[in-house]
């Protein structure tokens, strides 16, 4: 973003879908008054934001931009609506004109009831994991978090629960695993994946609240 000629400039090589996240989060250095100050200063100075407020200023570009993309809450008040399930997100993202990635994200870090979403790279055979697939992203519901925690492990490997829904085609149909709880109680979940080719998307609920 040019924030003296208010023009923001965007690689049209970057995926549609990519290039209006990045046009709403360069506007959001913009739109926010604070930011919008301090880039027009440093643009005409030969100094550089401390790196933690630069840092900030991401996250807060971010966010602004996510709360466009999905029109507030409205994105997870849909979602809500729908069963729980992957084929709820491949329903309604492109109403929103997001990427599948995008909104399945939303759609696990917003519902209201257990489910977890992964975006993982394609398996390869590494020397420490063997065959394993690297995470690239994890987004849980608040309602997962408080009984499972946050997943801290970088890769899935064989003897990761959520590995057998790693797929080896296009897609891995739901599949039935467990999942161990805060206190050590297991409990059945059901879980989905598909290739987009760009990476593989995962998503996993418990069996009791599962609907196609």
């Amino acid at each position: 973003m040019d924030a003296h000629e208010e023009i923001i400039h965007i690689d049209d090589t970057v995926l549609e879908s990519r290039q209006r996240f990045l046009k709403l989060h360069e506007t959001g250095h913009f739109q926010l008054p604070h930011q919008r100050k301090l880039f027009r200063f440093f643009e005409d100075s030969d100094k550089e934001l401390d790196p933690g407020i630069a840092d900030k200023f991401e996250r807060e570009a971010n966010n602004f931009a996510r709360f466009a993309l999905f029109n507030g809450s409205t994105y997870a008040d849909r979602a809500s609506d729908l069963p729980l399930a992957f084929s709820s997100v491949k329903k309604i993202h492109k109403t929103f004109k997001v990427s599948l990635y995008a909104g399945l994200r939303e759609y696990a870090r917003t519902h209201r009831h257990i489910c977890i979403a992964m975006a993982i790279e394609k398996p390869t055979l590494c020397p420490t994991n063997g065959l394993s697939a690297e995470i690239r992203r994890t987004e849980t519901s608040f309602a997962f978090e408080e009984q499972f925690g946050l997943p801290r492990l970088p890769v899935i490997t064989k003897k990761h629960p959520f590995w057998c829904l790693v797929p080896f085609g296009r897609a891995t149909r739901p599949t039935l695993f467990t999942l161990t709880d805060l206190n050590g109680d297991r409990h059945e979940f059901v879980g989905e994946a598909l290739d987009t080719t760009f990476n593989i998307l995962l998503f996993a609920c418990p069996t009791a609240l599962f609907k196609q």
